[in-house]
């Protein structure tokens, strides 16, 4: 960290502490928050659990994905209440838990291995995906429609496993880039504690990314029936190339791939400015990882990159020329009704990655006539954590076991039906529906998941009906990771 953000946080924890509300989080807080939010990971466990599993209402589950099509796809993450293992949120949940520990691992002190723990688990099922078969890559492990139409624990589960992948014939540059992004972030993550691993990784999401690139086409097309509409890709595969490529240039330092971005930036979405960033746009993300090298080597060519990530971050600005988002009267930043919490946390690792690259370089971002430094992208992102750990209306923590009011009837299959511990006999595809329709709480505490979240009226209902409103996902938790930490050792108050 840079001596210029050191004093910046110092100036920020003066300002602010004139205005401090009672209800103000404290440093043991946000680690506390930190570490469930890591820990909620170990839940969305697929596979065979290690002795070293927390979460033990969970027990092993799909120990013979993949064995039928004579390929290992066993582990990895169910994404979210359901037993579908989907590979393009899988990676972008793997990419942003591993760039939480890379820019705030420092931060996150004995978390720090079973944050690393929570990255490996999914980039060990990654490599076996791409490295199963040559020339493809495997994407998903069941059949969505038929696993929706269950309300069944995954150790339980009976519907198809059906595999799916990508292929030169079918291509699917969209989740293969995003693979790559997320084997060359984890590779950085286990450099100096496990190089071989490393380099493995490293290897792997090289071929990756040739592959997507090489041939070009959306997953979405070569598989619509599975993939849509749970997780189409709805901005195409422009952004995941451009994302990809500069991740392999963060991880490699391999010239090649930053002749690569120069080259095709124009044509993948840089000069596009989008103001959300999620496991399908990752446009926004992909400036401001790129504005680091601007920054730190004033590189012109990489000048595109900090303007656009100063219009995405001045669209966030009350007041500011490009201001563009919406915020409930609460002051939750809110992007839409299904799921709108992954965005808030996405947005919120943004703003604390992007405080940080100014506050170490001494740069400053200009929203037309307003200068906006870091302690204004700080201050806003905590106010978005905030929110979510229970400084809201509602006086709710929307993070399960966090707080002293949390939702307690999530959208979760594994959660919400006795586990396998406490009810070992089988409970079949149908007869899990009496726990979905229960006004019961769930009887297994998913400690650390974050939900959906609060509509634009900061308005929830717990109620495991509404998914929208009650499903936790790990891509909702994944960039929260790195928020969380950062908070945990600058306790900042306003």
């Amino acid at each position: 960290m840079g001596t210029s953000f050191k004093i910046m946080l110092v100036l920020c924890m003066t300002i602010s502490s004139l205005t401090t509300p009672s209800e103000a989080l404290t440093s043991q807080d946000y680690y506390d928050a930190l570490e469930k939010s890591i820990l909620f990971f170990e839940g969305q466990r697929s596979g065979r659990l290690p002795r070293s599993q927390r979460l033990n209402w969970r027990g092993d589950s799909g120990l013979s994905d993949g064995s039928s099509y004579h390929v290992d796809l066993v582990g990895g993450y169910y994404d979210a209440g359901d037993n579908v293992k989907f590979g393009l949120p899988m990676a972008f949940t793997t990419t942003m838990l591993a760039w939480s520990v890379i820019e705030f691992g420092s931060s996150m002190h004995d978390q720090l291995n079973n944050a690393k723990a929570a990255v490996r688990w999914s980039a060990d099922y990654l490599l076996k995906a791409a490295t199963a078969s040559p020339g493809s890559l495997y994407v998903q492990v069941g059949e969505p429609n038929l696993d929706h139409r269950c309300w069944e624990r995954p150790e339980d589960m009976d519907t198809p496993r059906n595999v799916y992948k990508v292929s030169t014939q079918n291509p699917g540059s969209d989740v293969a880039a995003e693979t790559a992004a997320a084997l060359a972030a984890a590779s950085i993550v286990f450099r100096d504690s496990d190089p071989s691993y490393s380099s493995e990784l490293l290897h792997t999401a090289l071929k990756v990314f040739d592959f997507a690139d090489r041939y070009r086409g959306s997953y979405s097309e070569s598989l619509n029936s599975v993939v849509c509409p749970f997780y189409c890709s709805y901005s195409g595969y422009q952004d995941e190339l451009l994302w990809g490529a500069s991740w392999i240039h963060k991880a490699s330092g391999d010239s090649t791939y930053l002749s690569y971005i120069h080259a095709n930036g124009h044509t993948l979405g840089a000069e596009d400015d989008d103001f959300s960033f999620s496991w399908d746009d990752k446009r926004a993300g992909t400036k401001i990882l790129l504005s680091r090298d601007f920054l730190e080597d004033k590189t012109e060519d990489f000048e595109v990159y900090k303007a656009h990530a100063d219009n995405f971050i001045c669209s966030l600005i009350p007041g500011s020329n490009n201001f563009q988002a919406q915020y409930t009267q609460g002051g939750l930043l809110f992007k839409q009704s299904d799921c709108n919490l992954q965005y808030v946390t996405s947005t919120s690792f943004l703003l604390l990655t992007y405080a940080k690259y100014l506050g170490s370089n001494g740069g400053t971002t200009t929203c037309g006539s307003t200068t906006v430094t870091s302690e204004k992208l700080i201050a806003l992102a905590k106010q978005q954590v905030d929110y979510i750990l229970g400084n809201n209306p509602a006086k709710m923590s929307y993070m399960v076991g966090f707080g002293e009011k949390y939702p307690l009837k999530i959208h979760h299959r594994g959660s919400s039906i006795p586990s396998v511990h406490s009810h070992p006999g089988r409970i079949g595809c149908n007869d899990g529906f009496q726990y979905l329709y229960s006004s019961s709480p769930n009887p297994n505490l998913l400690v650390g998941a974050i939900v959906g979240g609060p509509d634009n009226s900061d308005n929830f209902s717990d109620d495991r009906n509404n998914y929208s409103q009650s499903e936790p996902a790990t891509y909702i938790n994944a960039p929260f990771v790195g928020a969380a930490a950062f908070f945990a050792s600058h306790n900042m108050r306003y």
